[in-house]
Formats: structure tokens, C-alpha cells, sequence
């Protein structure tokens, strides 16, 4: 069976925090969980359509301070804070003790896992196709900057009798790199044939330890991964690694390298055509320079001068090429004053025709006589 080990869990005491942070003895333990779990559950139940995505809680021996992640804190508040006060209210008749709520925006909700599977489920919920809802997720999560991002859906999908899992990814997701930056969320939908399970994992960047020296301040591995992937400047081992295959971005006193257009990284004068050939603009040129046998000059496509449009324009061995003057078109004179050479057109009346007008002329003619023919 799959070992699976949850995210946020694997990387406790590495780049993460506890959820709860407090210190008590063996007896006071049980009651103490016990508290977290109903101030939490709580919480999610009355400010479940306020986009809550996370919860902290800090304990004191007489306070408890509950830190509240949401993407829309004005539901949170309410009016004038009434909404706040009534569930300060709340937790402190659950604990008996002073109770002190921080509220906390969240400025970017595409990147939060927990937020993003809750959109993926309630769009569920709504009858929307979940692919078209898992790719949508997809996109605005990467165009937010995130390194990579994993969904998966698992249950009826689209009201299939036979239950099945689907997943779509984009990036990268190293769940096994531990300072890997990874954010997990879970959320069901609850459809009219079944519940459906939505699972989420953002990677957010790495980050490093304090005093690591082999990457630029405020700049995660990530990023310095992704610039090198493009041929940026490098830092730390891996300059050193590509400076050798000449992809660096500056040479040791010679400053930086210009590349010509059409060629590649890394490639010398003559390597990217066959057999070693240089380029046109690399041949010599002279009386005693050997014309290639083939090639565009053999065509007669790169000797011969092409005329300027210009007036001082000159050709390459400096002679002055003669202005061009456009060709003018010229109609032809007017044809009004020709002489009319058509003739008009005669009507003559055939004899033979004149027996379907009825006119009696044609009636007292004699009908021709057919031929026999003679019989051999």
C-alpha cells in the first residue's frame, strides 16, 4: 500500500511551524487538545463561506491568541467588527479563558492550497465540468508565479456510476526535497450523487538556511533554477558548470560575447554546418579567393549587384549606380471620333415559312413535289 505522509507534517521543524504552539504537563495534555479541536472546528463551521484557509493557536495559561488566515476578512469582521466580538464571545464560553483574535488577509488566493481546493469544490458543487474547474486552477496558479502545482480529483466524477481518480500538473512538485516550499489543501464537495475528494499541492519556492551564500538574497533556488533553465546569470556551482560549455554570460576579460542571429549557444565559427564550411560572411574575398562549387553564390544569387533605389547608392566595388525612374503608365487617346464601320443588318423573308402567318399569298402557291426515288 501507498506510504503517503502529509506535506505540511514532513517539513515541521525544517521551514514549518506547528499549528499550535503551547507546553503543558501529562495531566493537562488530553484537555488541552481537546480545546484546540473545538476551537478549530467551530471556527470552520460558522465562517465556512468566508474563505478561511488557515488557523494558529498560541496558549498561555490564561489567554489564547487564534490567528485567522481568510481571503475576504470583511466577512470575518463584519460590520464595525460586530462579527468578531461574537465569536470572541463564542471561544471564550468553550474555554473559560481570555481569548484574542488576530485576523489575517491573504493577498494572493491562487497561490493558497487550501483556498484552491475549496474553489475547485464548490464549482463541483455548482455542475461545472471538473476538468474545465482542475485546469482553470492550473493556469491562474502558474501565472501567480508559482513554481508547480498538482490537483486531483477522485469519486464520481461527472456522475459516473464506477468511482475514479484523475490528476493534472504543471511544474515541478519535489515532495521529497524537504526545504521545498510545498503547500497542501483538502477539501470534499458534497454533490447530489456523492462526495468527491479534492487534493492540492503548490510549490512555492525553496527555502534555504540562513548564512547559505551560493544565491542572492530575496531570490529563492526556484527561481535561480528557472533563470539558468532560460541562460541567465548564474551563481554558486552551477556558473561553474556552464561556463564550461561556453553558455557563460561573460568571458574573462574578453567582456560579454555577442551572439549573431542563427546561431546557438556554445557553438564556434564553422561548427553548425555541415562538414566545417564557414559562412558567407567568413569566406575571403579577393582575385585569389576559391568560389564554393555550390552553395547561393553558385546560383548566382550572391554575385550579382542588386540595383539601389536610392541616388548615392553604390555598388560593392564602388562604382555609382544610375538613378532608376519608375515606368509611367500612358493611356490611350480617346476612341469617341472613329467613322462607324458596322453595317446594318438585312431581314429577308423565307417562302417556305410564310404557310404559319395565314395570309392567302402563301395559300395559292403550289406546294413542291417530293422525289421518287426510283426503284433498282
Amino acid at each position: 500500500m501507498g506510504q503517503k505522509v502529509h506535506p505540511g507534517g514532513m517539513r515541521v521543524g525544517v521551514i514549518h511551524d506547528w499549528k499550535s504552539n503551547w507546553w503543558t504537563g501529562k495531566k493537562e495534555f488530553p484537555q488541552y487538545l481537546i480545546e484546540d479541536i473545538k476551537i478549530r472546528e467551530h471556527i470552520n463551521r460558522k465562517l465556512s463561506h468566508a474563505g478561511l484557509s488557515d488557523i494558529l493557536i498560541r496558549k498561555d495559561k490564561q489567554r489564547i491568541t487564534v490567528d485567522i488566515y481568510t481571503a475576504r476578512p470583511g466577512i470575518v469582521i463584519g460590520k464595525s467588527g460586530v462579527e468578531v466580538d461574537a465569536l470572541r464571545k463564542e471561544l471564550h464560553a468553550i474555554t473559560n479563558k481570555n481569548v484574542h483574535i488576530n485576523i489575517n488577509e491573504i493577498k494572493r488566493p491562487e497561490l493558497d492550497a487550501k483556498l484552491v481546493a475549496q474553489s475547485i469544490a464548490e464549482q463541483l458543487q455548482n455542475r461545472v465540468s471538473f476538468r474545465r474547474a482542475m485546469k482553470r486552477s492550473l493556469a491562474s496558479a502558474m501565472r501567480s508565479g508559482a513554481q508547480g502545482i498538482k490537483i486531483k480529483c477522485g469519486g464520481r466524477l461527472g456522475g459516473a456510476e464506477m468511482s475514479r481518480s484523475e490528476t493534472y500538473s504543471e511544474g515541478r512538485v519535489p515532495l521529497h526535497t524537504i526545504r521545498a516550499d510545498i503547500d497542501y489543501g483538502f477539501v470534499e464537495a458534497k454533490t447530489t450523487f456523492g462526495r468527491i475528494g479534492v487534493k492540492v499541492w503548490i510549490n512555492k519556492g525553496e527555502i534555504m538556511p540562513e548564512g547559505y551564500g551560493g544565491q542572492a538574497e530575496g531570490t529563492r533556488l526556484g527561481d535561480q533554477d528557472q533563470a539558468r533553465r532560460r541562460g541567465g546569470a548564474l551563481e554558486g556551482l552551477g556558473a561553474s558548470r556552464e561556463s564550461g560549455r561556453g553558455r557563460g554570460a561573460d568571458r574573462e576579460g574578453l567582456g560579454p560575447v555577442k551572439r549573431r542571429r542563427g546561431e546557438g549557444g556554445g557553438r564556434g565559427p564553422g561548427r553548425g554546418r555541415a562538414g566545417g564550411r564557414p559562412r558567407s560572411s567568413e569566406r575571403p574575398r579577393g582575385r585569389g579567393a576559391q568560389e564554393p562549387a555550390r552553395g547561393e553564390d553558385a546560383r548566382g544569387q550572391g554575385t550579382v549587384e542588386r540595383p539601389r533605389t536610392d541616388e548615392a547608392g553604390a555598388s560593392a566595388a564602388g562604382r555609382e549606380q544610375p538613378p532608376i525612374e519608375p515606368p509611367v503608365e500612358t493611356t490611350p487617346a480617346p476612341v469617341a471620333d472613329a467613322p462607324d464601320t458596322t453595317t446594318p443588318k438585312q431581314q429577308t423573308e423565307d417562302p417556305t415559312k410564310l404557310e404559319a402567318s395565314g395570309k392567302p399569298e402563301a395559300e395559292n402557291k403550289p406546294k413542291p413535289r417530293a422525289r421518287k426515288k426510283k426503284e433498282t
